[in-house]
């Protein structure tokens, strides 16, 4: 549970900082109107109670990471057990729990093909579990935005 109330003033918070993470607190301040120690505290709030991250966004190729990939898992058991074992595997930025053809989305960034294979035989398929993974190749990020707003 979270102490902190999204209300309407730390929505707008959310989303100055998701279009410039990099705002200034007296930037944010005069934008939205409090003082600039009242938005350092709001926004150390948010932080702390995990309801927003202020984080450097990258390329991976640009990183020596020239192979991406999202990997859809049918597993057999508890989702959330195995999904959490999954997101301990350093490679894996991202994991879902979802309906339909997969049980589980997962997004691996490696240096190569070689690492991928790597982890995907060594890490991923030894998971007990997992029963099936379907491997697609990113060829190119066409588009990734974090700025969709609050309600």
């Amino acid at each position: 549970m979270t102490d902190v109330t999204l209300d309407d003033t730390n929505k707008l918070i959310i989303e100055h900082l998701q279009r410039d993470g990099r705002m200034s607190y007296a930037t944010l301040a005069k934008t939205i109107g409090l003082s600039e120690a009242a938005v350092r505290q709001r926004v150390q709030r948010l932080l702390d109670n995990g309801l927003m991250q202020i984080v450097a966004v990258t390329d991976p190729l640009t990183l020596g990471f020239a192979r991406q990939a999202m990997v859809g898992l049918r597993v057999n058991g508890n989702l959330r057990t195995i999904a959490d074992k999954i997101a301990e595997v350093p490679e894996v930025d991202y994991v879902v729990i979802c309906a339909g053809r997969y049980d589980l989305l997962v997004e691996l960034v490696c240096t190569d093909d070689e690492h991928l294979l790597d982890i995907l035989n060594e890490k991923v398929r030894t998971i007990e579990g997992v029963t099936e993974a379907d491997t697609f190749m990113y060829l190119r990020l066409a588009k990734q935005t974090y700025a969709w707003g609050t309600r």
